[in-house]
């Protein structure tokens, strides 16, 4: 068991945070009650004070073909499986085209783009307590019961990488903006959108010190510059209240809080 010390302003997506002596797990191992795995930090706001952080060595930084299945690690970026999949002509990670984070990260919150989900051609995962099929895991929007660490991951590999479906993902997510971020901040309400909502409130552009709601794509906080984690919850909190005001609609966060 190692340790390693993380600059969470450098580290995260959205440049927030301290510096943290952070768990380096490099074996299958029961995780203690109250350690947060941060994997790439993609989609975390770490506070001041976080629980006990951990991040997985490079020993889960694999893809390996076995039949027809694709064994991947957890570890694993989601460009890298992208750029894989793209050269080895497999099809179903089109929709990792600019969606950043590690792979366990993108599957236990059940990541995509609109309808399409990491789930949609999952086969299973394994974990400290062994290896757990997809029928066994309840995925929902942006969400799954995956409990304990995702070490590995398997999926149904079927060949014909889509360039098309790889061109219209890249085309949905051109209205991200360019600065620091945890991607969106809020998850879509049922038949509904959180930047439609969110610009409808007057939050479009809204600016709390150095963080604000990106006024290229309102349901993106942004990091402007030396952002801190207390301006980006006040204005977390104050966009949830003024939506809440105006629609009766509680918006639930997509990024998480650590």
């Amino acid at each position: 068991m190692s340790y390693k010390e993380i600059d969470f302003s450098k580290y995260s997506s959205i440049k927030i945070g301290g510096r943290v002596k952070t768990l380096v797990i490099d074996e299958l191992m029961p995780i203690e009650k109250g350690v947060f795995i941060v994997g790439g930090a993609n989609n975390l706001l770490i506070s001041p004070n976080p629980p006990p952080l951990a991040i997985l060595s490079s020993r889960f930084d694999f893809i390996k073909e076995e039949g027809d299945v694709l064994r991947v690690g957890a570890g694993v970026g989601g460009g890298r499986l992208l750029s894989y999949a793209k050269k080895h002509d497999i099809a179903g990670f089109e929709l990792l085209q600019k969606l950043p984070g590690k792979l366990g990260g993108i599957v236990k919150m059940n990541a995509g783009l609109k309808e399409f989900c990491i789930s949609d051609n999952l086969l299973g995962i394994i974990t400290e307590e062994g290896e757990k099929s997809r029928q066994d895991i309840n995925f929902s929007y942006r969400n799954s019961d995956i409990k304990g660490v995702i070490y590995e991951v398997l999926f149904e590999k079927k060949s014909g990488f889509d360039e098309k479906k790889l061109a219209a993902f890249k085309e949905m997510r051109k209205n991200q903006p360019k600065e620091p971020s945890a991607g969106s901040c809020f998850k879509n309400p049922p038949n509904d959108y959180a930047g439609r909502l969110l610009e409808l409130a007057g939050f479009k552009g809204k600016r709390e010190g150095n963080m604000a709601f990106s006024d290229v794509h309102a349901n993106f906080l942004i990091n402007l510059g030396g952002g801190t984690f207390e301006e980006a919850i006040t204005l977390i909190k104050a966009a949830q209240k003024a939506v809440f005001e105006h629609f009766g609609i509680e918006l639930e966060l997509e990024i998480k809080i650590v």
